[in-house]
């Protein structure tokens, strides 16, 4: 027997049928508008309502769902391709958000979400390459959703967001969810490559193209071919590659320099900038046919400061790996601790993250992370409240970086121990493994 009630607003009979089949003995009361499932709301006593429209049509279900005793989650299906549409309505309260068409695996997949919600496991087993993107925050599930959607076409796709929020996992977990999984992955950073040499770096060439190519080189295009190209820092392109780019985009064709054919390439294309494309496009530095070409699917990914939720599950996932690389043994990070963090900015978003576990592994000589182990570099955030406990005298407090502040301590246990690695070790709660990689990483003999 069901042990939960939906109520289904919806004019779709397909929609009814695969609840149906998804759930064999339903309990489930049905209303074609939205004014009529509000009208049999005390009726259905609903644990779960299922409706179908847009953010207009359904803002008065949403908020009475929001005001009920206990307070009911709604899951939403709405039309595909609709990003901004389905953001809003996240925002507005929805648990959850499907799009049309919609299939049964994925219905049934998005109640015992919404039904039985927990968090991920600190070592997920999964075969969805999106699982690798750590998340319990709304806005970036609804992004995930929206990527695995967009995976399984092959539809061009822009990925914006703030340095350090995880784009190119993104686009990696897009990639290997495609019907190109099969094919390279091929990633190129437009932002590291001198303008002079993204061209070639692209499209490849010919021997003779040019002084010094004695030999024919095969560009990110064509060694992509099969699979996708992961164009990464798109708006540093230069306005000649842009042009080329925009040609391949249309055509599918490439020019390698010093070459006098074109070449048919069959390959996806994925783009990622932190840039704003349309000021850049009002700037002159981007163009704006070429944007247009590669806006055909947008995702921009929050950042960390719009997803408080999501700090806890990744510090711990963070400090799980660390603790089998290097051996620290911190397990877990107290209430307080995590206050401090959720109140800090995070410019640096997950990347920032990554590097304060990092420091604290080193740091932290205890079980449990308290405030007086974070760096001053988070606790003295502008909008973090440290008045509570003292500021940490930590190296950073001097601006030195992660990387130096790193440096300087093992140089410090080692002159402590007259370079008695083992002695080191022990002093630094590392292994004489992990030391040893440290110390090789420094250059330190």
């Amino acid at each position: 027997m069901n042990p939960h009630r939906f109520l289904l607003v919806s004019l779709e009979s397909e929609l009814q049928q695969i609840l149906r089949a998804v759930f064999p003995h339903p309990d489930i009361v049905e209303a074609a508008t939205v004014s009529e499932g509000l009208s049999l709301w005390a009726e259905a006593s609903p644990t779960l309502v299922i409706v179908e429209g847009n953010r207009h049509t359904i803002a008065p279900l949403l908020e009475y769902a929001r005001q009920a005793t206990p307070p009911t989650p709604v899951l939403v299906i709405g039309n595909k391709h609709s990003v901004t549409e389905a953001v809003e309505i996240m925002r507005a309260g929805a648990a959850d958000y499907l799009t049309k068409p919609v299939r049964s695996n994925e219905l049934q997949a998005a109640i015992v979400r919404v039904l039985h919600p927990s968090p991920p496991p600190l070592s997920p087993v999964s075969h969805d390459p999106f699982a690798s993107i750590i998340s319990v925050s709304p806005q970036m599930n609804l992004m995930k959703q929206l990527a695995r959607e967009v995976a399984s076409t092959d539809a061009t796709v822009l990925i914006t967001g703030e340095s350090g929020t995880g784009k190119e996992l993104f686009a990696e977990a897009i990639h290997r969810s495609s019907p190109r999984t099969a094919g390279p992955l091929v990633a190129l950073n437009c932002a590291g490559i001198p303008e002079n040499l993204l061209e070639s770096e692209l499209f490849g060439y010919e021997p003779g193209a040019f002084t010094d190519a004695k030999r024919a080189k095969p560009g990110r295009f064509q060694l992509a071919e099969g699979g996708t190209l992961f164009l990464d820092e798109i708006g540093e392109m230069s306005s000649v590659a842009q042009a080329k780019l925009l040609r391949v985009l249309e055509n599918h064709t490439i020019d390698p320099l010093g070459d006098t054919r074109s070449h048919k390439v069959n390959i996806r294309i994925i783009a990622a900038t932190n840039e704003d494309l349309l000021a850049q496009i009002k700037a002159g530095r981007f163009r704006l046919d070429l944007y247009y070409r590669l806006n055909v699917y947008q995702l921009r990914i929050p950042p960390l400061r719009e997803r408080l939720d999501d700090i806890e599950p990744i510090l711990l996932i963070f400090l799980e790996r660390l603790r089998k690389e290097r051996g620290c043994r911190i397990k877990t990070i107290s209430p307080a601790a995590l206050s401090v963090l959720h109140r800090h900015t995070w410019p640096g978003n997950v990347r920032e993250l990554h590097n304060v576990v990092e420091w604290l592994t080193i740091t932290c000589k205890e079980d449990v992370i308290q405030p007086q182990h974070l760096p001053t570099s988070v606790t003295t955030s502008p909008t973090a409240n440290h008045q509570n406990h003292a500021p940490n005298p930590s190296l950073l407090t001097f601006g030195l970086s992660f990387q130096e502040m790193e440096k300087k301590m093992l140089e410090e246990a080692l002159e402590k121990t007259s370079g008695n690695v083992s002695e080191a070790s022990r002093l630094l709660k590392m292994t004489r493994n992990t030391l040893r990689y440290r110390m090789a990483k420094y250059h330190i003999q």
